[in-house]
């Protein structure tokens, strides 16, 4: 892996001797398990086959998952053992196998499904924060089911302030649009998503301006594509004091834009309930039940 150009920083760092601006290396993982809480077409009855990435490329303030985003923390794993782990996960009964925060392993990724694909007949969920590079993407193209992108911020300056990520619109756009190429309409089989795109917007605290022009932008878009509106927001001890973010959101300012969601246009939603914005939904990142799987494979 030289002169990595995985995502939009294009960092080029040589990732087989440094860590990148992500903060790892080699192809690590730090969780592996059934998540129950994910959207309904999405978990289903039987749970999502997660598959946790460590290191990220944003640099979010209040990021909920900062014990693996933030470090090299996990194991790191062979191409050869994400393929077993995908199929383990397929094994044990999953909806789909969900890839989340992958984008800066998006090569060695196309390279396990390259191989595994043929095995795999539940969908594979593609989970990132939609900062992503177009040309990398479409190393996934026949090779990702679902894409589940985030759509952050409408404002490339609040994406600077709160995730260090210069151009995150322009970015997030132009992959959600690639993105919506590569899957053009959402398959449902039994009321469980088989193929398409929905895009996740976390409403944040005291920023319901941001969240409409993000919901504005997608009714722009596309007044069909299906949209997850999050409350899951808490504040982590990093943003405890920070003068919006040092809150939960209220359910006035959630309502407000559920309400907002219907005003501009867009007809396909999913949405949370306010009790979603706890600690108790993060997962246990412990690293004796991941060797434990690891091992089995």
């Amino acid at each position: 892996m030289m002169q990595c150009s995985f995502c939009p920083r294009n960092c080029k760092v040589n990732r087989t001797e440094q860590a990148g601006f992500c903060r790892v290396k080699g192809l690590t993982i730090a969780r592996v398990g059934i998540h129950e809480w994910e959207e309904p077409c999405i978990s289903g009855t039987r749970g999502s086959g997660t598959i946790f990435f460590s290191g990220c490329n944003l640099r979010c303030i209040f990021c909920q998952n900062d014990a693996i985003s933030r470090s090299a923390y996990g194991r790191e794993i062979s191409v050869d053992t994400l393929g077993k782990l995908m199929l383990y996960q397929q094994s044990v009964g999953a909806e789909n196998i969900n890839l989340v925060s992958p984008t800066q392993f998006t090569g060695q990724i196309a390279e396990a499904l390259a191989k595994y694909k043929p095995q795999i007949k539940i969908p594979v969920v593609y989970n990132s924060n939609g900062y992503e590079s177009v040309e990398q993407l479409r190393r996934l193209e026949g090779l990702v089911d679902v894409y589940l992108p985030d759509l952050k911020y409408a404002d490339n300056s609040l994406a600077v302030e709160y995730s260090s990520a210069p151009n995150y619109f322009d970015m997030a756009t132009a992959a959600i649009a690639e993105m919506k190429r590569q899957r053009p309409k959402n398959v449902f089989v039994n009321g469980m998503l088989r193929r398409g795109v929905i895009v996740r917007h976390l409403v944040l605290p005291g920023n319901l301006d941001n969240s409409k022009r993000v919901l504005d932008y997608l009714a722009s878009f596309d007044r069909n594509i299906y949209v997850s509106l999050m409350a899951q927001y808490f504040p982590t001890k990093d943003v405890k004091n920070h003068p919006l973010l040092g809150r939960t959101l209220t359910q006035n300012e959630y309502d407000e834009i559920s309400a907002y969601f219907k005003q501009c246009g867009l007809h396909n939603g999913y949405f949370q309930e306010l009790s979603s914005n706890s600690e108790e939904y993060v997962p246990d990142w412990s690293l004796e039940r991941l060797d434990e799987i690891i091992r089995k494979v």
